[in-house]
């Protein structure tokens, strides 16, 4: 996709990918680790995806992105909440959905070493502060 389309494209969309990019590049990360267990593997996984998670990376990470992955971040995050979050506060909400819209802006963009980058440091932030 061309980088000026993605450009245009709302940030809650993004998120929508992200979530998902984001959810299959954490369960690598697990099997990768050698767990095989089902039930484990979902506990594992959890932590890395829940809103808190994304929340805790995005506001350690924001000082290493660029002005540009900064600026969709707080667009994403300033976007009017259209339904009430599940299991989480409004301003958690809002960070986990900038962290999400980042991981779909950097996919769809094809900036994959970006992307690595950030979904691999996000896992070690992640790792290191709980959540």
């Amino acid at each position: 996709m061309d980088i000026k389309e993605v450009k245009t494209i709302n940030t809650t969309a993004l998120a929508y990918l992200g979530d998902a990019v984001y959810e299959v590049a954490v369960r690598r990360f697990i099997m990768e680790t050698g767990q095989h267990n089902a039930d484990r593997l979902h506990q594992i996984a959890v932590r890395f995806v829940r809103a808190e998670g994304q929340a805790l990376a995005i506001k350690k990470l924001m000082d290493e992105l660029t002005e540009e992955e900064q600026a969709l971040a707080r667009r994403a995050r300033n976007r009017k909440i259209t339904s009430k979050p599940k299991n989480t506060d409004p301003v958690t909400y809002k960070l986990a959905t900038a962290f999400e819209a980042l991981v779909g802006y950097l996919y769809l963009a094809d900036q994959q070493d970006r992307l690595k980058w950030f979904i691999d440091r996000a896992i070690e932030t992640i790792n290191k502060n709980g959540a």
